[in-house]
């Protein structure tokens, strides 16, 4: 077998991993709270580090321009596209914080954090979802497989069932792609 079939078949067996833990309901409750807040204008911030913030782009982009439909934005921001706030008060506080600032710029109640972290140990994403739940915000986590230390910060919890960081951001594409593709199905009616 080949380097590149067996990285597929260990991807594929990650995603029925994922198909067998059912995460039905948790997707359901995500959806529900995304699109409750989106609904009444309330923003959507999503965060994560490296791989993870390039998915928070990723959900930023699709729900912000379009998924499938032509319909008008919604209300997303992905917390590390500010470069200038990332720097700026990373230099200053920290960088374990600067998810944090942006959460209480921009959440407040019936806003949602979409908070991932293949680990679920990430400093700033900790200290952004303890800020999200400060502000009466509902916490999606996309974790791995334990949830780490974000699981009880977490009101919903979509973890993946692996302990292999580009395994476990494959199956979080898969699950946001599912949630962008519903949120904008009912958004629009």
């Amino acid at each position: 077998m080949s380097a590149l079939n067996h990285y597929l078949n260990r991807s594929a067996a990650a995603l029925a991993a994922i198909a067998e833990r059912d995460l039905s309901d948790e997707m359901e409750r995500a959806i529900a709270a995304i699109v409750s807040a989106l609904s009444q204008g309330k923003a959507l911030l999503v965060c994560g580090n490296g791989g993870s913030a390039s998915d928070a782009f990723h959900i930023a982009g699709e729900l912000v321009g379009r998924f499938l439909r032509e319909r008008k934005a919604y209300n997303v921001i992905a917390l590390p596209a500010n470069a200038a706030v990332l720097t700026a008060w990373g230099n200053d506080y920290g960088f374990d914080t600067v998810f944090a600032r942006q959460v209480e710029a921009h959440g407040g109640p019936g806003a949602v954090l979409l908070a991932i972290s293949t680990s679920g140990n990430s400093p700033s994403i900790l200290a952004a979802a303890e800020q999200a739940r400060e502000m009466d915000m509902a916490v999606i986590a996309m974790t791995g497989d334990t949830g780490g230390r974000l699981k009880p910060l977490a009101d919903i919890l979509l973890n993946v069932p692996s302990a292999e960081t580009p395994i476990i951001q494959q199956g979080h594409l898969c699950l946001y792609h599912h949630l962008c593709e519903v949120v904008e199905a009912r958004l629009c009616g």
